[in-house]
């Protein structure tokens, strides 16, 4: 019985040493390859992000753009050429580039039956404009006030009213279920252009309103070409770099950042399907 456990064998401190060597090298090989996996998994559901905010907002102003001059038939609201103006498209001066983008005003027919049955017919104002964004830029540390900087784009904001016989109503008084007053659509924004086109293809410059020399080119637009740009909510890419983002027909306000944010700008044209029917 001595004998046999004399010729037991054990584990020397030199082999344990050598297989905590070799785990701890598997252990970063795996942390490593997985590391490499999230980050790639990172940068496609961030795109994915920017990509799905981008369409749902272009889709929103898409559907009010073709609803822009509906009227029912028998519609027996007095039109007001200078309030119900069907697409406004007002633009900043080029000193405001970068500081302010484009908004734009749609105006249609609603209604609805009362309890009688009498269709009553309606009249909205559909407006979307940007403001500077108020969230916290986090990602660029504290300034040296000991805060943060807000990120350097802008929110979309949409108001929907209603026309009360002399004017537009204010969305918190009006009692209508369909208005509403400066909701937010959109975030982490750059940039919101819209250009108006009309049937033969040419752009329309300035962009007519009630107010201005091609005031008679109101009810002559038959397209309307958006672009959003759009970035990313935290840094994208490892490295500083100077990214240009091309602007849609004016090169002035086309933008040149240093630094790691993935932007994308999703370009449509949406077709005013009921000017030119009046």
């Amino acid at each position: 019985m001595q004998k046999k456990l004399q010729n037991n064998s054990g584990v020397t401190l030199i082999e344990i040493l050598i297989g905590i060597v070799i785990s701890v090298l598997m252990m970063g090989a795996m942390y490593t390859a997985y590391n490499a996996v999230n980050n790639s998994y990172s940068k496609v559901t961030d795109r994915a992000k920017i990509s799905s905010q981008g369409r749902d907002l272009v889709s929103m102003i898409v559907r009010d753009i073709r609803n822009a001059g509906f009227r029912y038939f028998g519609d027996n609201i007095q039109t007001n050429t200078t309030e119900h103006a069907p697409i406004v498209i007002t633009k900043p001066n080029k000193s405001k580039f970068g500081k302010e983008c484009d908004s734009l005003d749609i105006v249609y027919g609603g209604g609805y039956y009362d309890s009688k049955q009498n269709f009553i017919y309606k009249k909205y104002k559909v407006s979307y404009h940007c403001e500077r964004s108020k969230i916290e830029d986090r990602a660029k540390g504290k300034n040296k006030s000991g805060g943060y900087d807000t990120v350097d784009g802008f929110a979309i904001f949409k108001t929907v009213k209603v026309w009360k016989g002399s004017g537009w109503d204010n969305p918190n008084t009006d009692g209508d279920d369909f208005t509403f007053e400066k909701q937010k659509v959109a975030d982490y924004i750059e940039d919101m252009v819209f250009n108006p086109i009309d049937d033969k293809g040419i752009l329309i410059d300035p962009a007519p309103s009630p107010s201005n020399a091609n005031k008679n080119k109101l009810y002559k637009i038959k397209t309307v070409d958006i672009a959003i740009s759009i970035r990313s909510t935290k840094p994208f890419f490892r490295t500083m770099a100077k990214r240009a983002k091309e602007a849609m027909s004016n090169s002035d306000r086309t933008r040149k950042d240093e630094d790691r944010y993935f932007r994308d700008t999703i370009i449509v044209t949406a077709y005013a399907r009921n000017l030119g029917l009046q």
